[in-house]
């Protein structure tokens, strides 16, 4: 029997607050960009929650040689540049 929810595809699907993108804040400027809340109705908090709860978000890169990775600890001097 074929899995009708089993969707296979190339590509990866990284989130704000994962491994490979750990600055949740950046989620403020996708919103912007596609104007989610204008198009969408989906709105977000001041802790950067979706609302409603069951929305769901992610950069797609659909090219089959993409992968994951994780970004290791950041040094203070990167903090204060990426502030700046």
């Amino acid at each position: 029997e074929e899995d009708l929810l089993k969707i296979k595809y190339d590509g990866i699907r990284p989130a704000p607050g994962y491994p490979s993108q750990p600055d949740h804040t950046e989620k403020t400027t996708m919103w912007n960009v596609i104007k989610a809340k204008e198009l969408a109705g989906i709105e977000l908090s001041d802790s950067l929650s979706m609302m409603p709860a069951a929305s769901v978000s992610a950069l797609v890169f659909a090219h089959p040689e993409s992968s994951y990775f994780a970004v290791g600890q950041i040094g203070k001097d990167q903090v204060e540049s990426y502030a700046g």
